[in-house]
């Protein structure tokens, strides 16, 4: 561990090549994911949805498409578009494969603790009873994505927003018009309430069609333009005071709505109709304009709060959510896959000596994976070559470039 503590701190990373902020608050969100995902939880009072009109799930995806632009625009800038295209699609294949693994492993899981507890309320919760009901459906709806139980919808959508981001790359140098193509899908899917199809009724959880528009800001955000055959700077929206007193209000107006949808029912049955409505009919399903606001807006005040080198980044107390952070496939898969022994143990015993030690191990084990993955990333370096490309297909797992190469 020590060992992995040092390369982060004196590797790339350390020395402006690696955007470590994306690492640890990736990192982060993992948690707090794994947090949310357990019911009874006391520590998922202290989670950015209780104080954000926004959650994990959006701050990961625009750190994922933050890591994609890094990723597979050097790509793009080194090797052109139907190079960084099959490694895009590569990537996806991956991710499937990951996806459906992990569709096996929690069915597995769900269906046994039912079985043993002689209890069908954890397949009706999390949306697996139909699996019971027609198992041989269920399972081709899995492959097909149209079957997504509860847990199991983020990795999809990544699916989709990697595949989106194929033909999207060809106008990754053109950023007004990709934000433009984007903006305008956004608020056409929004205003038609257009959805891809779920096998079980109505459409997606998360909502690609969607969603897309926060991915495809943080490519943009990401993706830096080459210069005299080197990487040039990153893209910044430039502080301004305006701006940053117009962010912290619409952190404010948000923070309100959650204090008010959580504790204010009295009050919204007093409100004026419209006013309620809007209040209560906040979807997360198709990405609502002011989630879109809170977490630009908390994007916007975290990144020029927090410089780029900032020592901490590499400090013992943040390596952990680095490593997390920065091997994010494997450890959301073990994430979705301890929630639920989390729930079961919580079940037993919801007292606080529990509810430490569910916390404590689930973020031990986090760590964990991300160690291990941080050790076999530091085998491959010792036997591959510097400019091995394979790392730069991961958008959960950026790469480290150089000025002039990713290695």
């Amino acid at each position: 561990m020590r060992q992995l503590i040092r390369g982060l701190q004196h590797g790339p990373g350390g020395q402006g090549g690696r955007d470590l902020r994306a690492d640890a608050f990736r990192g982060l969100a993992l948690w707090f994911i794994l947090i949310d995902h357990i019911p009874g939880n006391r520590l998922g009072g202290l989670t950015l949805r209780n104080i954000a009109l926004c959650d994990a799930t959006e701050a990961f995806v625009l750190l994922a498409g933050y890591a994609a632009g890094i990723a597979y625009g050097a790509a793009l800038d080194r090797r052109g578009w139907t190079f960084a295209a099959a490694v895009l699609i590569r990537r996806v294949s991956t991710l499937y494969v990951a996806h459906i693994f992990l569709f096996v492993v929690f069915t597995a899981q769900v269906g046994y603790s039912a079985a043993a507890l002689e209890s069908s309320a954890y397949l009706d919760e999390l949306h697996l009873d139909v699996f019971g009901e027609q198992p041989y459906l269920a399972l081709l709806q899995a492959l097909l994505l149209r079957f997504q139980p509860a847990f199991l919808d983020i990795l999809p959508l990544y699916i989709v927003l990697l595949l989106l981001l194929v033909p999207a790359l060809a106008l990754l140098r053109r950023p007004a018009v990709l934000m433009a193509v984007s903006a305008l899908l956004y608020f056409v899917v929004r205003l038609l309430n257009l959805n891809l199809p779920n096998w079980t009724g109505g459409g997606w959880f998360f909502n690609p069609l969607a969603w897309q528009v926060l991915f495809f800001t943080g490519c943009l955000l990401g993706y830096a333009r080459p210069r005299g055959g080197r990487r040039g700077p990153v893209p910044a929206v430039p502080f301004h005071p305006l701006l940053a007193t117009a962010a912290g209000v619409a952190l404010l107006i948000g923070m309100a709505i959650v204090f008010v949808n959580d504790y204010g029912e009295a009050w919204l049955a007093e409100a004026p109709p419209r006013l309620a409505e809007l209040l209560t009919t906040i979807d997360k399903t198709g990405l609502h304009p002011f989630r879109l606001i809170s977490i630009l807006a908390m994007a916007y005040l975290v990144g020029h709060a927090v410089p780029r080198d900032a020592g901490w980044l590499r400090s013992r107390a943040a390596s952990p959510f680095v490593l997390m952070g920065q091997h994010g496939l494997p450890v959301f898969c073990a994430g979705i896959f301890l929630a639920f022994l989390g729930r079961l143990a919580l079940e037993m015993d919801d007292r606080w000596p529990m509810q430490l030690l569910v916390n404590l191990a689930g973020l031990g084990a986090l760590v964990l994976v991300g160690v291990i993955g941080a050790w076999y990333r530091l085998r491959e370096r010792g036997e591959a070559p510097r400019h091995a490309p394979a790392s730069a297909a991961d958008p959960l797992r950026p790469p480290v470039p150089s000025t002039t190469t990713m290695s």
